[in-house]
């Protein structure tokens, strides 16, 4: 699971870290807020404000940062995410919400955009790797040994992801409950300095012939978006998917509690054991990269609508806790197969502004997604709010299911508009 390039060894170390510093300063943040405020609705303009913006401009960032040909553009990025996380720091020494919600508003922005520009990167690099050994043989490169590697780049990354999400928010919460909210965010920004380092060296440009400006290569993915039917039905049927997915977020605690009896101990339970099944669902990706992309997406799916339907059933916490463990290795899986899957409809020079396009969607889909959330248990009930979400993910598998993923081909040196792309479900991936 270890890439063996040392470019893609500093790549996936700096994404690992990124994640857990965030983490870190995810959860001094959430607790800090509603410390300081005692207010539900303060807490969660926090992740409102985090989601809105970013959603809206981390694709302008992107674009903006490939147009420059200034080497360690990236590495710049996570030194502005440092440096707006220790002025985070200080307005916790010193509270004063609407300068935190501003700040967090463009951290938000910067993260976004660093986070679909590493996994751009990835991509480029495990490319360029098999390229260059290919010219030692003297022959092409294959379309699919590049699929292979950067499916493999992207396993390696949902690992560190997964892992993170496993172990960051318990190891956030201790270091904000031994150190202090304050102290913790200055570790965060510590880890994006660590990242900054890491990446000097690595180059973000990319050349787009005659799109000059930001507002051209803006236009040039929504252009691509719109002239490839799978990619646009698959975008929209995840973004569908991640609302409802999302809408359990807020009700879990409330499930937990009231539901399951089962207090903060079984609420941390089931969070870690999703957490477990999430990690064990990064193996299953990793073990099984030269395997279809489309069985993976769409099973990965089920598996999270049949975790949530067993939520809205479950008579116990253990109950609960076996059917986390399902929705966990879907989670596992199903996350890299939609990423690896919009990378090989994408043409390369395109894959940072449609990762930046992934991650706008992953940061306002869920907050809209807690207001839904929010809604069904107001309406109904946490158990309700579950089976709704499960309904939602077996309508989004057949949808998938439904998608012509079969016979595509990628032709590498299309142009951004070219509408021809790869196969996602022949065995020869």
């Amino acid at each position: 699971m270890l890439p063996r390039s040392p470019r893609l060894r500093r790549i996936l170390l700096a994404y690992t870290v990124n994640e857990l510093g965030t983490w870190f300063g995810y959860v001094a943040l959430a607790l800090a807020v509603y410390e300081h405020t005692h207010s539900a609705i303060a807490t969660a303009a926090l992740f409102v404000t985090r989601g809105l913006l970013p959603a809206l401009l981390a694709p302008v960032l992107v674009a903006r940062t490939e147009r420059s040909p200034r080497r360690g553009a990236l590495a710049w990025l996570y030194l502005a995410e440092a440096a707006l996380t220790v002025g985070l720091a200080a307005l916790l020494w010193r509270f004063w919400l609407p300068g935190v919600l501003v700040l967090v508003a463009f951290d938000g922005i910067a993260a976004v955009a660093a986070t679909a520009l590493l996994r751009a990167a990835a991509a480029r690099v495990a490319a360029e790797e098999i390229e260059e050994g290919a010219s030692e043989t003297g022959g092409p490169p294959s379309r699919a040994a590049i699929d292979r590697a950067q499916r493999e780049a992207n396993a390696a990354l949902n690992f560190s992801f997964m892992a993170a999400l496993a172990a960051g928010p318990a190891l956030g919460g201790v270091l904000v409950h031994a150190l202090g909210g304050p102290a913790a965010l200055l570790v965060d920004a510590a880890s994006f300095l660590v990242c900054s380092s890491l990446l000097v060296a690595l180059e973000s440009h990319v050349e787009d012939g005659a799109e000059a400006s930001v507002r051209e290569r803006l236009t040039a993915a929504l252009r691509h978006i719109w002239d490839v039917p799978q990619l646009r039905v698959l975008l929209i049927t995840e973004a569908t998917a991640i609302v409802f997915f999302a809408s359990i977020e807020p009700v879990e605690v409330i499930y937990a509690k009231s539901t399951l009896h089962a207090g903060a101990l079984g609420y941390g339970l089931l969070l870690g054991v999703w957490g477990a099944g999430a990690a064990l669902g990064a193996v299953v990706f990793a073990r099984a990269v030269h395997r279809p992309l489309a069985p993976m997406l769409t099973g990965g799916t089920l598996l999270v609508g049949l975790a949530y339907l067993g939520f809205a059933a479950a008579p116990s916490l253990a109950v609960a806790c076996c059917a986390a463990v399902v929705g966990g290795v879907g989670n596992g899986t199903q996350w890299p197969s939609l990423i690896s899957a919009v990378q090989q409809l994408t043409p390369n020079e395109l894959h940072g502004r449609l990762m930046s396009a992934i991650g706008s969607m992953n940061a306002l889909c869920p907050a809209i997604g807690f207001a839904v959330g929010g809604a069904i248990v107001a309406l109904s009930s946490p158990r309700s709010a579950m089976a709704v979400a499960g309904g939602v993910a077996a309508v989004a598998t057949l949808a998938f299911l439904r998608l012509p993923l079969r016979g595509l081909q990628l032709d590498v040196t299309a142009t951004p508009t070219a509408a021809s792309t790869p196969d996602l479900a022949g065995a020869t991936h």
